[in-house]
Order: structure tokens, then sequence, then C-alpha cells
């Protein structure tokens, strides 16, 4: 229940087994290596360099590879349902694996597929030019007289083109006018085609009025025959286009049941540039590769297990340079391991630092019950999400989070009389006696109670908050912080919270005057001695501005009501479902039916949205008002050198 402590190594090996062995490092994860530019030894030997060039060969096939899989996907058999969302990846044992891996005839399909890729661009071009062709010949169907002796009259122009309707008639009038005869040959997308016929000496003003009645020119350039017949041959065209196009579509789905296995070799591949980038990445001399990098201290024999099993290798402790960053891993036990994700979603700790896992758990899981105080959703939650982590692959952490929280809801919700809202109440009033017996206040009732709980526990993670970081810090040896830091604010907080409840009576005025007059000497330590760096005006300067931050701690404080806030809207929010399906329940035949989808839609919306709304906001909690008072981010994950797998699941069968 804490942060993984780390060896640095380094590890020398001949250039002739450095692939190998970055492939056994590789199928056992446990080293995070370093590249050149991070590596140390680099420092202390500016000689060493980067010790190959990029791996272009292996990326050029992963690359075509990713080109063809997302090719043939479109034509291979869809997968349905649920199961494949959560289960994306194609499980598979290892020999099934290695036979495709080995399988050098696999290349040949992805040569298939890229040429079957590209007749199919192709075809797909020429249809598309095929048909607006077509587009462009159909209105001119009626035209007899061979396209390309339209151009050939000495005294006169014709003129081909497409007028809009709105401004055929009034074109009309004028070209007669002009003394052009024009004719209608037909429409097309309500615009008339028509042939237009002016003598030479006219046509500079037929062309002017054509240009503002907006006349569109055709073109039968490189065209011969009849516009019938030469629809009738682009027809023939696009007809074999089309059948070719479809003969295409049938080799792609027939390639496409080779897709699992160019998946299993893009996961390979992937695999293999990853060792490759790393080997070229790391430090070299002419005959050796110096892997340098960073192991748990946990994991340092099996490390040895495996350098030692090649003979020109060899493994080293070495010291840690100095402000060197050390990267940082988590351990937890199964209890607390799920709430990991967490941690991680706010950052990874430093490596001189606390993991917050251990400490956040029993709040978070805590505070979402109490944002939903439903047992009747925390019913519903746990069989959904246990459902959910049976058929999913991958990461289950924070799907397990959610199993653990949803039983405390159904706690909380106990305790406070939540099942369905006031389900009980309305429609099983047998069940009230059972429901009072276990609960411990109705917040509807007593909403004073949930408020107060409310600001209590937000109180004490603020306080367990600086307790952890006192605590840390007298770890440290750094007893100046851990006084002057932490447990000024500690006194001086519990002082005021005991000189305050005196003047309620909840004390009495001797003990609330003794912790009154007590709350002065941490406020004059902050004062003093909580900035213990530059002059003094400025450390008093910025000492008064940390004691006047006791306001924000009322703020922390306070911002914990939104248990109280969303736990109530939760159960009114439920309340208000249950009251609609009691007065759509009398309608006749349909009433029955009617209250049902109420009941099932309201509260499975009601639970989605209300457990969105804990997660946020219990987030919210840890992140703004409880890691701030202890906790520092921004470590460097541990990254192993490990096999990734995007598109299949290795099972490993005994």
């Amino acid at each position: 229940m804490a942060i993984a402590q780390m060896e640095k190594v380094i590890i020398v090996t001949h250039r002739s087994q450095a692939s190998d062995l970055l492939e056994a490092l590789q199928h056992e994860g446990i080293c995070h290596i370093l590249n050149a530019d991070e590596a140390i030894v680099c420092r202390d030997a500016p000689d060493l360099a980067a010790g190959a060039e990029r791996p272009r060969d292996i990326e050029n096939i992963l690359n075509r590879l990713t080109k063809s899989i997302e090719f043939l996907k479109v034509y291979a058999a869809p997968q349905k349902g649920l199961t494949s969302m959560l289960a994306p990846r194609v499980v598979i044992d290892v020999q099934a694996y290695n036979s495709v891996v080995s399988d050098s005839q696999l290349l040949n399909i992805i040569d298939q597929a890229e040429q079957t890729q590209t007749a199919i661009d192709q075809l797909n071009s020429e249809c598309e030019n095929l048909t607006a062709t077509l587009n462009m010949l159909t209105p001119w169907a009626s035209l007899e007289t061979p396209v390309e002796e339209i151009g050939l009259l000495q005294q006169t122009t014709c003129l081909l083109g497409l007028i809009p309707s709105q401004h055929f008639e009034q074109a009309f009038e004028q070209l007669t006018e002009l003394g052009a005869a024009i004719q209608l040959l037909g429409t097309a997308a309500n615009k008339h085609a028509c042939i237009i016929v002016a003598l030479n000496e006219n046509i500079s003003d037929v062309q002017k009025l054509l240009r503002s009645a907006e006349f569109e020119t055709v073109n039968f350039e490189r065209m011969t025959g009849t516009a019938a017949e030469l629809i009738d041959l682009h027809s023939q065209k696009l007809d074999q286009a089309k059948k070719q196009l479809q003969d295409h579509y049938d080799k792609a789905a027939s390639l496409s049941e080779n897709l699992l296995n160019l998946q299993i070799l893009h996961d390979h591949y992937t695999n293999l540039l990853s060792r490759e980038q790393t080997r070229g990445a790391a430090p070299a001399t002419r005959h050796t590769v110096l892997l340098e990098g960073w192991v748990k201290k946990n994991d340092y024999s099996q490390l040895e297990k495996i350098v030692a099993g090649f003979e020109a290798s060899s493994l080293n402790k070495i010291e840690l340079a100095e402000d060197e960053e050390v990267p940082v891993e988590i351990e937890n036990n199964n209890y607390i391991r799920p709430f990991e994700s967490i941690t991680r979603l706010y950052g990874m700790p430093r490596h001189y630092n606390i993991d917050p896992t251990l400490f956040l758990t029993p709040f978070f899981m805590l505070f979402f019950a109490l944002c939903l105080t439903d047992a009747g959703y925390g019913l519903i939650m746990i069989a959904l999400i246990l459902y959910l982590i049976k058929k999913m692959q991958g990461d289950t952490k924070m799907m397990r989070m959610f199993v653990i929280c949803s039983v405390a809801t159904v706690v909380a919700g106990a305790l406070t009389g939540g099942w369905f809202g006031d389900a009980i109440q309305q429609f099983v009033p047998s069940l009230k006696p059972l429901r009072e017996k276990m609960m411990w206040f109705d917040p509807f009732k007593q909403p004073m109670i949930f408020f107060g709980l409310s600001l209590a526990l937000g109180y004490i993670q603020i306080l367990t908050g600086l307790l952890i970081a006192f605590g840390h810090n007298l770890k440290r040896k750094d007893y100046i912080a851990a006084a002057c830091d932490q447990l000024t604010w500690l006194v001086m907080l519990n002082s005021i919270v005991l000189f305050l409840a005196s003047k309620f009576g909840a004390v009495s005025a001797q003990v609330g005057l003794f912790f009154g007059l007590l709350a002065l000497i941490p406020a004059v330590t902050i004062l003093l001695f909580s900035e213990r760096e530059g002059g003094w005006g400025g450390r008093i300067g910025l000492g008064a501005y940390n004691l006047f931050s006791t306001i924000f701690y009322l703020g922390d404080i306070l911002s914990y009501v939104r248990l109280m806030a969303l736990g109530m809207v939760t159960a009114g929010f439920a309340m208000a479902i249950n009251q609609i399906a009691n007065i759509v329940k009398p309608v006749p035949y349909i009433g029955i039916i009617l209250a049902i989808i109420i009941l099932a839609g309201g509260h499975l919306f009601n639970t989605a949205m209300s457990a969105l709304s804990a997660f946020v906001h219990t987030l919210r909690l840890q992140f703004v008002e409880f890691f701030p008072k202890f906790f520092v981010g921004g470590g460097k994950s541990f990254e192993p050198l490990s096999k990734k797998f995007k598109h299949v699941q290795i099972e490993n069968k005994t």
C-alpha cells in the first residue's frame, strides 16, 4: 500500500543479442528502459549515441497492415451485441498466434488487399464520372444531329447549353428579336436544354444576352455520335464498371476472411517495432548496446534470471544521479487496488511523496454512497456492473471500484430508508416496519442530521489530509515543516471548533476559553514561520496571507454540503417517479403497463444520472479539497517495455 521501491540498473549486451534480450524483457514487462537522451550514462560518456537507424521496413509493413485492416473491416461480417463492445479483442491461444506470425504467405494478402482497394477506388471514380456524363447527356436525348457536326456551320454559330427555367421565356423572346433561333430539347434540374443558332454578325449580342440569362454552355468535346448513341454507350460502360466493381467487392469480402490473421500480424509487428525502437534509441558502442533503466525492487531477481540467460549480457545496479526523477508505480492490496483508478486520473505522485489511494478509499466509497443514498439503486448497479465485469476485457479496476461503492450505497440507502425513493411506502406498505427498523434517520424529516453529517465528514477528511502530511514530514525528518505547516493548523482548527462549540453549549465555557487562547499560539506560528525563506518583511506578509487562509478551510468544509444536496435530489426525483406511476396506474386497461414503464425507465434514468453526479462530485472533493493538503502529483509513471495487443488477447492453455 505504497509507492513501489525502484532499482536503477544498466544492462550491457552485445549487439548480436540485443534484439533477443529485448524480446525476453518485453515478454516479462518488468523493465522501464531509458533512451539515449534520458540515460545518465550518456552524460558521463558524451560519445555514446543512439545505436541503430530507424526501423523503416517494420514501420512500412505496419502502415500497410493498418490500411489493409481498415479497408477489409468494411467488408467483414459485422460484430453485433454488447459483448463485441465490451470484449473487442479476439481470444486466441499461443499456438494459433505463433502459427499466424510465422506464416510468410500473409504478406501476399496485404498485396491483394491493396490491389483490390486501388481497383475499387478507380472503379468508383469511373462510375462517378460516367454517371455525371449520363446526367449531362440525358436532357439532349432528342438531339438527332451528331454532336461533332454542331460546330461546322459557316454563316451561323450554334450554341448548346442550359437556361434556368425562370429566365427561359424572357430569353426566348429577346433571342427571337435578335433573329436567333432557339429550340428546347429537354429539361433537367429546373434548367432547359436548348440549342441556339445565330448569325455570326449577331453572335456578340446573343452571347451578351445569354450571360444575363445565366446561360450554361454544354461542351461535347471529344464525343462523336448522337446524344442517344452516347447515352447508350456510356450506359453500357457504367453497367460494365458496376459489374467489375461488384467483382472486386466480392473479392474484398473473400479477403476479409483473413482479417483476424492480419490483426494478429499487426499486433506482432507493433510489439516488434516497440522493441526495435527501444534498441535504436538506447545508447550504444560499436559492439554493445547499453540498456539503462528501472526495475521494481521486488522484480530485480527476475530480471537477473532473464539477463543470465544471455551469455554476452550483464546486469548491474547503478547509483541515482543528483535530482534524478524516479518513475513511480503504486502497489496496493486487492481491496484498495480498484481505487488506484482515482489516483491515476489525478496523476501519479512523486517518488518521494505518498500514494493517496489507501487514504482516499474509505472517503470516496462513503461519499459516493451518501450522494445516492438509495439501496435499490445500489442493487441495480451491483447487478449491472458485475455483468459488465464478467463480459469485458482489459483492466476492470474502475468497475470493481464501482461495485464496492454500490455496496456502500445499499448500506447508506438502508440507513436512510431509501428503496427506490419511497417505493416501499407507496407500493409495499407491509415492508414499512422492516424499513424503519434498519433506518438511522429520514433525510426529509431530519435534514439537519444529514447536513451535520456532511460537514463533519468534510472536517474529518481535511484533518486527515493534514495528519497525513504531518506524518510524512516526520518520517522524512523534516520536523520544522511538520510543526509549522501541519501541526499549527491541526491545533488551531480544532481549537477554533471547540471554542465555537462552547458558544452553543456543546462544551463548557471554561473549555472554550482555554482553546480560544490556545488557538493564538499556532496563529502566531503561522504568521511568523509558515514562510521560511526571504526577508522578514516578505515572510510576515505571506504569513499573514496564510493565516487569512483559515477562511478557505471554512469554504472547503462547506463544499461537503453537496453530499446532502445530491443525496436528497436523488431521493426527491425517485419519489417523483413513484408519484407519477401512482397517478397513471388507475387509467383503464393500460394504467398498470404505463406505471411499470414509468417506474422501470424513470428509476434506471435516475440511477444513471445520480451515479454520474455522485462520481463527479465525489471526485471533485478528493481532487480539490483533500489532495492539496498532502499530495504532490506530477510523477513520472513507471512504463516497462511490455507486449501490448490491440486486436487479440492471448490465452495460455495449460
